[in-house]
């Protein structure tokens, strides 16, 4: 590696531990909707079982996000927003498996 490569890593990575421990803000945050996984649920037409198996998901899953008990978060949120954006992309997905 060269040193101006390491330099600008071991910069990065102190900049990093700052922000973790709360002395630096980030120069950016990416911030995703939170999705309604019944209302996309519902405009694709699916029933729980068919949406999560869709989703790579248990019922129960899929069930206490729709309720309310858990929320989705991470990839999870991620997917749903593109279920709810681009559901095309999801079908797709399940017959190219």
């Amino acid at each position: 590696m060269k040193n101006e490569l390491f330099y600008e890593l071991q910069k990065s990575i102190k900049e990093g531990g700052k922000i973790l421990r709360g002395k630096k803000k980030p120069n950016r945050e990416f911030n995703f909707d939170n999705p309604d996984p019944k209302l996309i649920r519902e405009q694709l037409g699916l029933s729980q079982s068919k949406f999560a198996k869709l989703l790579g998901i248990s019922v129960s899953t899929l069930q206490n996000w729709e309720q309310g008990r858990r929320k989705p978060d991470g990839p999870a949120k991620v997917l749903l927003n593109v279920a709810a954006t681009y559901p095309q992309a999801i079908f797709n997905t399940v017959f190219q498996s």
